[in-house]
């Protein structure tokens, strides 16, 4: 990307005010953690954890806080604990770096 050249985000994912949100499809059971492919507007993100007493979604959590290089307590689910259709906040990194760190900004 050029200096000056304004980076489009994907569909998934917004930036506002209080962090970054991520609008994500996720498959518990899973063969193992692996970030999917975008499907319309949302981000598929696979799960080894079952979804059994927030397996899941704590599995969700530590994947996308080491996937994307921080913290823990800074990805947080905001929308959808019980469903597999989620919105993500993630604070403290821009949108920009985390489409990037995504992979899913080509």
């Amino acid at each position: 990307m050029l200096a000056g050249e304004l980076m489009s985000l994907p569909p998934y994912l917004s930036s506002r005010p209080d962090g970054v949100y991520l609008a994500l499809k996720v498959q518990p059971r899973a063969p193992k953690n692996e970030i999917g492919h975008v499907l319309g507007s949302e981000l598929k993100i696979k799960i080894a954890a079952p979804p059994v007493d927030s397996a899941a979604n704590e599995g969700l959590i530590r994947f996308l806080a080491e996937w994307l290089g921080c913290p823990r307590n800074a990805v947080e689910i905001v929308h959808g604990h019980t469903s597999r259709h989620k919105q993500i906040r993630i604070c403290g990194i821009p949108a920009e770096e985390v489409a990037e760190r995504l992979g899913t900004n080509k």
